[in-house]
Parts: structure tokens; C-alpha cells; sequence
């Protein structure tokens, strides 16, 4: 499985994914899962994805083997001349690719649900946020809505619901999709590390972050173990506070 979570904000944009791939307890691997292109001063663009890894192998090369072939004289997300356009292009890809090995995958039984989040700024325009689904269609992220989540999602979106909003200061949203991956990672062992972080700056059109995580960085362990401390420490002023209206109530009666 996989947890993925793309944030846009009036500062910019956040990306973060985990690389376990599982096909059973038994067949444990890593695949990234975050792939980003940049052309300083022009755009720059994230993809990450989820679901049916072959699939999604495949639109992902799709996409690129279009890049690499110019000669071709097709349009691709490095062309396109909105971000609203990169999102048609890679829903045309995962369409492609879907109608090419669907039919025969759903014969022998095996889904073929993927999904795709691409985001990024292109220039002369906004950063924007997509969620391309298994049949190429998609959705874009608004301000009610400013964040997307693909995988196991369940665990990590209670911190991201209190304290992502599109005023969100860029620093403040990648501690809050650092900690909302820290949960998934604690609560299921289908997502694991290292993880892949890329950060763009509205307007900057070049990431002032993109990166690898490994389970033995220092600022990420501090964060976990900062992060672990503080919910044990709350949960203790709970309790406390429960016990001193308990005896207020007692008093009384």
C-alpha cells in the first residue's frame, strides 16, 4: 500500500509520500512513488502516486517517453501551457494505459485502481493542485479543500483537518504532513520509509525543497519522538482534568 499528501497553500505547495510497496506480509518491497520536473523560471511539477503499481509504472513512462522523444511532435507536461492541461495529459495517459492492460488484468482478477495526485506551478500562472482517478477523469483542490490524499489516508488526516487551511504558513503545513505520515507509519506497516518531501514556493518556480528521508534522520526522528511525547503529555492533562471534576462532582453530592 502507500500514503501519499499534496498540500496547496497561499505560500505554496507541500508533497510528501512514503516507497513501501506490498503484496502480502510476505512480499515486501520499495518503489518511489513521488516524481517531480523542474524547469527553473518556467514550471515545476509533482506527481505521486497510488494504487495498481504496474499501472501506474506505466502512465508515469508514458508521460516521460513523450519527454524524452520531442521528435514525435507531441504535446507533453513539460509543453502544456497550463497545469489545468498537465492534468488532462497525464488522465489521458492513465486512460491509455488503462484501456491497454485493464482488460486483461480484470480477467485474472487483479485491480486496476489507481490514482494519481499532480500538482506544481506553471509560469504566468497559479500553483494548482490536482486528483486524477482510475478513469482519467479529476478534481482540483480548493480553498474549502486544500489538500489531497491517496492510499491509507484514514490515519494521518485528523491533524491535517485542524491545522491545514490555505493561510498555512509553508513551514507549519510540512511539520503537519510530516506528523500526519508519522501516524500512518505507527498504525500501519503497509506504508514505511524512507520518504520523498518536495516543496515549492508560490511564484519561485524551482523546489526550495526535494528530498529523500531516511528512518535515521535526526530532524525527523526528533519530530516523531517530539511528536510522541506531546500527545502522551496531553493525554495525561485529560485524565488529570478528569479526575479533578470527578472529585469537584463528588464534593458536592
Amino acid at each position: 500500500m502507500t500514503y501519499c499528501v499534496a498540500i496547496k497553500l497561499d505560500a505554496g505547495m507541500v508533497f510528501l509520500s512514503d516507497t513501501r510497496t506490498n503484496a502480502g506480509l510476505d512480499n515486501i518491497a520499495k518503489f518511489k512513488k513521488m516524481f517531480t520536473w523542474e524547469v527553473p523560471g518556467d514550471r515545476c511539477i509533482t506527481l505521486m502516486t497510488a494504487g495498481n503499481l504496474a499501472i501506474t509504472q506505466a502512465v508515469i513512462s508514458l508521460l516521460q517517453e513523450n519527454i524524452d522523444h520531442p521528435e514525435n511532435g507531441l504535446e507533453t507536461i513539460l509543453s502544456a501551457p497550463s497545469m489545468f492541461r498537465i492534468a488532462e495529459l497525464v488522465g489521458d495517459a492513465m486512460q491509455v494505459v488503462q484501456t491497454r492492460y485493464g482488460p486483461g488484468m480484470t480477467q485474472t482478477g487483479e485491480s486496476t485502481m489507481s490514482s494519481i495526485l499532480v500538482g506544481g506551478q506553471r509560469a504566468g500562472g497559479a500553483p494548482r493542485l490536482f486528483h486524477v482517478y482510475t478513469a482519467g477523469n479529476f478534481i482540483e483542490a480548493t480553498a474549502e479543500t486544500p489538500y489531497f490524499q491517496i492510499g491509507e489516508h484514514k490515519y494521518g488526516k485528523p491533524i491535517l483537518d485542524r491545522i491545514i487551511t490555505p493561510e498555512t504558513p509553508l513551514d507549519v503545513s510540512v511539520t503537519a504532513a510530516l506528523l500526519s505520515m508519522d501516524s500512518t507509519l505507527r498504525s500501519n506497516l503497509s506504508v514505511g520509509m524512507p520518504l520523498d518531501l518536495s516543496v515549492l514556493e508560490t511564484d519561485k518556480l524551482q523546489f526550495s525543497q526535494n528530498r529523500r528521508i531516511s528512518k535515521q534522520d535526526p530532524d525527523y526522528q526528533r519530530l516523531s519522538v517530539g511528536w510522541s511525547t506531546a500527545l502522551r503529555n496531553a493525554f495525561d492533562e485529560v485524565m488529570h482534568l478528569n479526575v479533578q471534576q470527578q472529585q469537584s462532582q463528588s464534593q458536592k453530592v
